[in-house]
């Protein structure tokens, strides 16, 4: 039998239902039939659609996503009518009406995975947990968890017309920043990890890399990330930050007796914005002893109690005894090659050098990173180089140039295009991914 509603189009605006669809400004939410609430929202014609609010706009009412207009209607099953207080008809201007509290916390989904983030337990024994590991993500019941308002401009949209009760989640960029975040802070059981950065070659952007990796560790970890210049000369990396401290290595070295807290080294080290700490090599152009192999074991030895990742940005002579030291404590390597078919070479040779001196498996384990460090297009075809190195490592990144760290003066995490603050992160990922493998084989 057909439904009254049906028979008679006039009762359509008795029963709060509009005629069609209709704009943002005018959006109708209302109860039909007393067993189903029924939202007009609008959703992505294409799952590519752009959803973030610097690419989208709203014109006219509708809002306009990538390449085509979002159109379609999304119900929610609501308690009977006889559960719902009366409520009178609304007028011509049809007031929003939204389902209860209870509804909503019924649509959202449940989270069966609790993420736990690492920290350091400094001189807690091994079999003991220090405070710092009761955190929310641990405790809490995900089923309890009010969930956060929405990033994404339809999103965020109908989560505030609907009186904060409709959480849709986040938009796709939004997701995928999130994921991303999740990669990188994911936990590294047992002690620090020593990760050196190499390259044969002067001027590629080693230092540079070396910054970067260690600016997308600390953005998006909890525990502590430091990173050691270890150039036997004078090395660059404190440069690239803007908080120098002024103190080097010499200075920790002839401490390292009177080292008993974090509070003792923190007076040593550099901190970057992102809490990066950073450990300078000797500036002093009288200082005649360069950095050795004991240097770095006694500076390897103090980081490892306090850190959780420890970098290395070494120097280029790759037969150096600083290099052996760093080498023999590595647990995964980042190889830096510029764009340039000399540069290329060397960073395969390198390689080869690794693979015949007792250090295949790392070698298959290491990471190599394509650096962009002039702009243009560059010379060599970049994909050929990246099917080059695969064949022989791990994982590749490409680093695009950028202006920022071109100038050559301290960098700023939050100033550097989004495309190398993207690359960088996608770096730390690649590089803790593959510290948790090694460490579960």
């Amino acid at each position: 039998m057909a439904s009254d509603r049906n028979d008679n189009p006039a009762d359509d605006a008795d029963n709060g239902v509009l005629e069609g669809p209709v704009g943002a400004e005018t959006t109708g939410i209302g109860i039909v039939g007393g067993a189903t609430a029924q939202v007009d929202v609008t959703l992505p014609a294409h799952a590519d659609d752009d959803d973030d609010l610097v690419d989208d706009d709203v014109v006219g009412g509708d809002i306009v996503g990538g390449d085509a207009t979002l159109g379609a209607s999304r119900a929610y099953t609501a308690e009977p009518a006889s559960a719902l207080p009366a409520a009178p008809a609304p007028d011509a201007a049809s007031a929003i009406a939204v389902p209860d509290a209870d509804h909503a916390e019924r649509v959202r989904p449940r989270t069966s995975e609790i993420t736990l983030q690492s920290r350091r337990l400094g001189d807690f024994d091994a079999d003991r947990e220090s405070s710092d590991l009761l955190t929310p993500d641990r405790l809490l019941d995900p089923a309890h968890v009010v969930r956060p308002e929405p990033e994404g401009t339809w999103q965020n949209l109908v989560y505030r017309l609907s009186g904060r009760r409709i959480n849709l989640g986040d938009g796709r960029r939004a997701q995928a920043r999130k994921a991303l975040d999740r990669r990188i802070a994911a936990p590294l059981a047992g002690g620090a990890r020593f990760v050196p950065v190499l390259s044969r070659k002067g001027g590629v952007g080693k230092t540079t890399v070396t910054t970067l990796l260690g600016m997308a560790l600390a953005d998006a970890r909890e525990d502590r990330i430091i990173a050691v210049d270890a150039n036997p000369d004078r090395g660059t990396l404190a440069e690239r930050i803007g908080r120098p401290s002024g103190k080097t290595v010499r200075d920790l070295i002839r401490a390292r007796d009177d080292v008993h807290g974090f509070n003792d080294i923190s007076q040593i080290v550099a901190r970057d914005h992102t809490r990066l700490d950073v450990l300078a090599s000797e500036a002093d152009p009288h200082i005649s002893e360069a950095f050795s192999d004991a240097d770095y074991e006694d500076v390897a030895e103090i980081a490892a109690h306090f850190y959780s990742v420890v970098l290395t940005d070494t120097g280029t002579g790759i037969v150096h005894s600083v290099m052996s030291a760093t080498l023999e404590r590595a647990d995964t390597l980042v190889i830096v090659a510029g764009l340039s078919v000399d540069e290329a070479r060397l960073a395969s040779e390198t390689l080869t050098w690794l693979e015949t001196n007792g250090y295949a498996d790392r070698v298959r384990s290491a990471v190599v990173v394509l650096n962009a460090a002039r702009p243009g297009a560059a010379l060599v075809r970049a994909e050929e180089l990246e099917a080059h190195f695969r064949s022989r490592v791990r994982a590749v990144v490409r680093m695009p140039y950028d202006p920022h760290i071109a100038a050559g003066s301290a960098i700023a995490f939050r100033d550097l295009q989004p495309e190398t603050r993207e690359a960088a992160r996608q770096l730390a990922a690649t590089v803790v991914e593959g510290l948790r493998t090694q460490a579960a084989a």
